[in-house]
């Protein structure tokens, strides 16, 4: 029974841990890189019908080359409120209307561009990171109360090294995304 418990916690851990770099994907995604990438666009929300809605439950959003986003809304009069969601958006490109289509052309990041979008992705680094510092001290400490609970201490402590493996093995995983993200930003 006790084993059944250790386990409990690992998948639990493990789920959590799992989120965090999940969230931490999403996040890093809408943190444009200089390539073009509907992600960005997130974030953006429409007013359609009385309620705000994702730009892309309104319009088709790709992405024709490397530099230039298209979105083709998917009712005509649509186009003038996409426009002013973009501008109000923090997306911070101009869009450019031709009447059928909405066109956002990604600039070129500058050096000192560069190294901000690298120090806001180690900001969502870190978080995440902390969010899997929280999920590993929660479980060392119902492991922790299930010793008191009659778990033998060795199980406990077995568990205790389980959960620091997790831990280890997610806090990599989130490093290596960091990487992945820093040369993507830094590559010109």
């Amino acid at each position: 029974m006790s084993d059944e418990r250790v386990k409990h916690y690992l998948n639990r851990a493990t789920t959590d841990m799992e989120a965090s770099v999940t969230f931490l994907d999403e996040a890093l995604a809408r943190i444009r890189a200089g390539k073009a990438n509907v992600h960005i666009l997130d974030g953006v929300r429409v007013a359609y019908y009385g309620n705000m809605v994702p730009l892309s439950g309104v319009a088709t959003v790709s992405t024709p080359d490397a530099k230039t986003i298209v979105i083709q809304p998917w009712e005509k009069n649509l186009i003038g409120t996409i426009e002013k969601a973009l501008l109000a958006s923090d997306v911070g490109i101009t869009p450019m209307n031709n009447g059928e289509t909405i066109r956002l052309g990604i600039p070129p990041l500058t050096e000192e561009r560069r190294r901000q979008l690298v120090k806001l992705s180690g900001t969502a680094v870190e978080e995440a990171k902390i969010s899997v510092r929280n999920v590993r001290r929660d479980a060392i400490d119902k492991l922790k109360k299930e010793l008191k609970n009659g778990m033998p201490e060795d199980m406990e402590k077995d568990g205790e090294a389980e959960v620091q493996k997790l831990h280890d093995r997610f806090i990599k995983k989130l490093d290596e995304i960091f990487a992945a993200k820093e040369k993507e930003i830094m590559t010109v």
